[in-house]
């Protein structure tokens, strides 16, 4: 298998990967604990790919309950130097109907707890880059795989990261309405924050299953919100056969060395304690 790998992170109805060759789960420790489930590796399109079912198989893990470091450490273990992340939003615009997907280029943090946001602390400290906190040239990708697909695709978008697992309150939504955001969801937030800490190219595939409660003059089943589900997955599908082979082999973008003049604590005042956790993201420097 190649060196750099391609990851897949699957959101609610994502639980596995179809056409995968050579498939193998794995069980990955982390010094952060437990990944989300064991993690798939195969080959998709020419591709060493290696899945991760966010909210493991049988979506048993609440998304308050996710351990996204682990999850991303477990990536980078791995050998993994791209994410896609697949996730089911909410919609905030008229525009954006269900079943739509955006390749969202902006986050907004409405979680409530920021200890798993980065795998840093405990005597090492670093600053990363976050103004633009999805890959570009991987957003661009996506996009381009969309439209080659004939999916209703919109380039661009704020992301509102709520905490959950409550969906927001009309006024909540309203407010996000207001400040211009475009999807909701809540999931992928930490997610990127870790991926540009761990040096891992990271971009989202935003698939909508329905308006917010926002809109009240719409009213959705569970069973319109499942069947959603499922028309995005096969749409995904699609997408990804369509994206991965024309992924880059080699790492090459700026989020492949976002730890560059990010981390202040100087070398020798690191504890060794925190070296060793902490080794995989910092082989590069030590």
């Amino acid at each position: 298998m190649s060196e750099h790998k391609i990851g897949i992170i699957g959101g609610s109805g994502h639980y596995d990967i179809q056409g995968l060759t050579g498939q193998e789960w794995v069980e990955v420790d982390t010094p952060f604990g437990k990944p989300s489930d064991s993690l798939l590796t195969g080959n998709l399109e020419g591709r060493d790919v290696v899945f991760l079912p966010r909210h493991g198989r049988g979506h048993r893990i609440m998304p308050s309950e996710l351990n996204h470091r682990a999850n991303i450490y477990a990536m980078k273990k791995l050998g993994v130097r791209w994410i896609i992340a697949l996730s089911a939003v909410g919609s905030l615009r008229e525009d954006r109907h269900p079943c739509d997907i955006v390749v969202p280029d902006q986050l907004f943090d409405r979680t409530k707890d920021s200890a798993g946001h980065s795998f840093f602390g405990d005597g090492i400290v670093a600053h990363i880059g976050f103004a633009d906190p999805f890959c570009p040239e991987l957003r661009k990708l996506l996009y381009d795989a969309c439209a080659a697909t004939g999916a209703r695709v919109h380039d661009g978008g704020t992301y509102v990261n709520i905490e959950g697992p409550a969906f927001g309150t009309r006024a909540e939504s309203f407010a996000y309405r207001q400040l211009g955001f475009d999807v909701v969801g809540m999931t992928n937030l930490k997610e990127a924050k870790c991926a540009r800490e761990a040096e891992i190219a990271l971009a989202t595939l935003a698939t909508v299953t329905d308006y917010d409660c926002w809109k009240t003059d719409s009213s959705v089943s569970v069973e319109e919100v499942v069947g959603n589900l499922n028309r995005n997955a096969a749409q995904t599908k699609s997408v990804l056969k369509q994206v991965i082979p024309t992924m880059p082999s080699m790492p090459g973008c700026s989020c492949h060395s976002a730890l560059e003049n990010s981390i202040l604590t100087k070398r020798e005042f690191w504890p060794e304690e925190t070296k060793i956790k902490l080794n995989l993201i910092l082989e590069r420097f030590i």
